[in-house]
């Protein structure tokens, strides 16, 4: 939105000083800026309105646990979720917005051609608003020249969780909290998610328990199907790498 502000105040400029180039560069700019928070307030099933001053959250960055109470968390290390991955038959890997921060897609990419090796089916899980904005993690994998056929939108990979071996999260909060489908009283209550909760197994690679910009906690890292590997993402799958070819 502030980027279709900028837009529209160059386009401004452009009439101000009789300058066409400003008038259609700042028109551009404005206009895609305007579609790209449209289709962010859809995928969050939110009004600009709400987006802008329904009282969301910011990111809890405080340790481990964050000073809550989440209940029973399973963790453990990056050996054990190796040979959870490493035994699956599918693998769908969820990267979040914390991926795109550790620039960790280069990683991701090396472990999944790795379990391909072994016979593992892998596919990567995009959500619409995962990354900085819509797209953002299409690029980000494309950079890292992960096969095209592999991405899945949202609604055609929703349906395959209930087959998919392991679900690995890099760095998703709130686009796979569950309550968003059960709670009504919770502010991203409608809020189109990934039904990763519905995989058999899952591994979060997480730094802590901090919240996400909803500002909520994530009732799947409570899942008794769920295993957290604290870590830094890049880091995270570097050691996931590192065991994996150790077995």
């Amino acid at each position: 939105l502030l980027n279709s502000y900028s837009g529209l105040a160059a386009c401004a400029a452009g009439f101000a000083v009789d300058n066409n180039i400003l008038i259609v560069a700042g028109s551009l700019v404005g206009a895609s800026g305007i579609i790209l928070t449209r289709i962010m307030c859809v995928a969050m099933n939110r009004t600009l309105a709400h987006v802008l001053f329904g009282g969301f959250g910011t990111a809890d960055s405080t340790g481990v646990g964050g000073g809550r109470d989440y209940g029973p968390v399973r963790s453990g290390g990056a050996e054990e979720a190796a040979m959870l991955l490493e035994s699956a038959e599918s693998v769908a890997f969820v990267p979040g917005y914390g991926l795109a921060v550790a620039q960790a897609q280069h990683a991701v990419r090396e472990l999944g051609d790795i379990l391909e090796e072994r016979g593992v089916n892998v596919s990567y899980a995009i959500h619409p608003v995962a990354g900085r904005m819509p797209g953002h993690m299409n690029v980000l994998l494309a950079e890292a020249n992960v096969p095209y056929p592999q991405l899945k939108e949202m609604e055609d990979v929703n349906p395959e969780f209930n087959r998919c071996d392991v679900a690995l999260v890099i760095g998703a909060n709130d686009v796979t909290t569950p309550i968003a489908r059960t709670d009504p009283a919770s502010p991203i209550y409608g809020m189109p998610i990934l039904d990763v909760d519905h995989a058999k197994s899952i591994v979060v690679i997480k730094r802590s328990m901090g919240r996400g910009y909803a500002g909520i906690d994530n009732s799947l890292y409570t899942d008794p199907k769920t295993g957290m590997l604290f870590s830094d993402a890049k880091a995270g799958l570097e050691n996931l790498i590192a065991a994996v070819k150790e077995l």
